[in-house]
């Protein structure tokens, strides 16, 4: 027979589990920071530089917008892609997510 204080751990498990489940599917913020430039270079590699003041009119020349709503991801094939909407179902949670 099964003990109260086995069934109150299984509880307590199962509700610790489904809580750390619920936190994994809320979508988390990119920490993108001001003065810092991130690239994906030719060979497909991500990286960052801190960058200065002395350039920036030129940086901002040839620079364009990236439209609210996007979202970027890498495939399997490990190039970089980007997708304007629709990505989120009409509730908010992301249409392509692990259980779809």
């Amino acid at each position: 027979m099964i003990g109260t204080k086995t069934l109150l751990m299984a509880a307590a498990f199962s509700s610790l589990a489904s809580a750390a489940l619920a936190q994994a599917a809320a979508p988390v913020p990119w920490v993108l920071s001001p003065n810092m430039g991130y690239g994906y270079g030719k060979d497909g590699k991500t990286f960052s530089y801190k960058m200065g003041t002395n350039n920036a009119g030129i940086l901002l020349k040839g620079a364009k917008k990236v439209p609210k709503g996007t979202l970027f991801f890498i495939g399997q094939n490990g190039q970089l892609y980007m997708r304007t909407a629709p990505y989120l179902e009409g509730d908010g949670t992301f249409m392509f997510g692990p259980d779809q």
